[in-house]
């Protein structure tokens, strides 16, 4: 499944993609939806997520400026997330912030030489382990360097079965 991640207003410059949907599985199928209140702090995805109230599982897909994805899963006592780049976290509060909610370090990379820093992923690679994606699987998704973060999140949305929901609520 391709995305066309270039959405072009009239101008020359593409625009790049951000979106927040949430999924909730219930009774074998999903209901994925975009939601429209500003995602810039981690408290408003989670509880993006909670409002739900799905009996199946439910998670929050982000993705900032096609550039990283946070996956957002709360669970009884806590909340599991899976951040596709933790070098975003040195000069990005909201993945900082994601990373600071597990208690994860933030990387020790100086600013000016994060061009040149490799991309790593970091939080909970068997946060979808339960629906059928390891974190083996997780981690080859998020280690192709060639793939925007969209495009990412697309796969692991085909491999869960809503990739089709997740192409739709994004284009709205």
């Amino acid at each position: 499944m391709e995305f066309d991640r270039e959405v072009n207003r009239g101008s020359q410059q593409p625009e790049l993609l951000s979106f927040a949907v949430t999924a909730a599985r219930g009774e074998g199928t999903w209901d994925v939806r975009a939601y429209q209140e500003d995602f810039t702090d981690t408290a408003t995805s989670i509880n993006a997520v909670r409002a739900l109230r799905a009996e199946g599982a439910a998670l929050a897909l982000l993705c900032v400026d096609d550039d990283y994805f946070v996956l957002v899963r709360p669970v009884p006592g806590g909340v599991r997330m899976l951040l596709s780049d933790a070098t975003m976290a040195v000069d990005d509060s909201f993945a900082a912030g994601f990373l600071e909610l597990r208690d994860l370090d933030v990387p020790d990379i100086d600013p000016a030489e994060l061009d040149d820093a490799d991309p790593f992923g970091d939080g909970d690679f068997d946060i979808l382990e339960d629906l059928g994606l390891d974190e083996f699987q997780l981690a080859a998704i998020i280690d192709n360097e060639e793939d925007y973060a969209s495009d990412m999140l697309l796969r692991i949305a085909g491999e869960l079965g809503f990739g089709d929901e997740l192409e739709e609520a994004i284009e709205k």
